[in-house]
């Protein structure tokens, strides 16, 4: 066989990696990672927003604390109607009369921040849907918000399998870790999983215990779906839940 024809098998056998490469779980990191830069632009394109609405309707616009919230209303409603859900009149606004031409630049900006909220949300239910399919134990032991992340910051689904629990207990917490190893801090006992449920029932005191059960559930869960195993996430979760009863 000459070189060309070598060349070309390979090369071939290399492109075919690359496509078998791309498994579900790389999918839904790739969405979380979209989840994750939304949440960023928009919580300062939010803000600019908020500043540049203030001068139409100040008393609105420090009043709604979801941004959220605060974007789809301005985008829909008149100042008028805004203050109505405030119980005021717009004669009590200290806000500006804007033009028609200044206001409507403002309530099109709205209207686009509008559309990235929604496209996350779908972006969301996506990912709800595919961990259903690809790590349903997963998913039934963290949600689907923690679970995603937990994808994401391991790098795949067989790498979160591969993880030690104590590992899985401290992702996320990769600085604060990199701190107390520079000597300038305390031991992380915790990363993402912080944010799940079952620590908010909990003391601070608590919660390093509580964080060390579930990141060893949520081994086991990641092992079982990577294998392709049976459906235990209900037992994992009831197990968790028996464990630490709500206070």
């Amino acid at each position: 066989m000459d070189l060309q024809k070598l060349r070309q098998k390979n090369l071939k056998l290399i492109k075919q990696k690359i496509k078998d490469s791309v498994s579900r779980d790389i999918l839904i990191i790739q969405a979380q990672n979209m989840i994750d830069d939304i949440n960023l632009n928009s919580a300062h394109l939010t803000k600019r927003l908020r500043d540049w609405h203030t001068l139409y309707c100040p008393e609105f616009s420090n009043s709604i604390k979801s941004n959220e919230k605060f974007v789809e209303l301005i985008s829909k409603k008149q100042r008028k109607e805004l203050l109505k859900e405030l119980n005021l009149k717009e004669s009590d606004s200290m806000g500006a009369n804007l033009n028609k031409e200044d206001l409507n630049i403002i309530i099109q900006t709205a209207k686009s921040l509008n559309r990235l909220y929604t496209q996350k949300q779908s972006i969301e239910n996506y990912i709800q849907n595919v961990m259903e399919e690809v790590c349903p134990n997963l998913l039934a032991v963290t949600g689907s918000a923690i679970g995603a992340k937990l994808l994401s910051l391991s790098g795949s689904l067989e790498r979160l399998s591969e993880m030690p629990s104590s590992t899985i207990q401290l992702l996320g917490a990769e600085k604060a870790l990199f701190r107390h190893i520079s000597g300038k801090g305390k031991s992380p006992k915790h990363g993402i999983i912080v944010t799940h449920a079952l620590m908010n029932r909990h003391s601070d005191k608590e919660k390093g215990r509580v964080a060390r059960v579930l990141a060893d559930k949520i081994s086991i869960a990641a092992k079982v779906d990577f294998f392709r195993g049976n459906f235990i996430g209900d037992k994992l979760r009831k197990d968790l839940d028996k464990r630490f009863k709500k206070k």
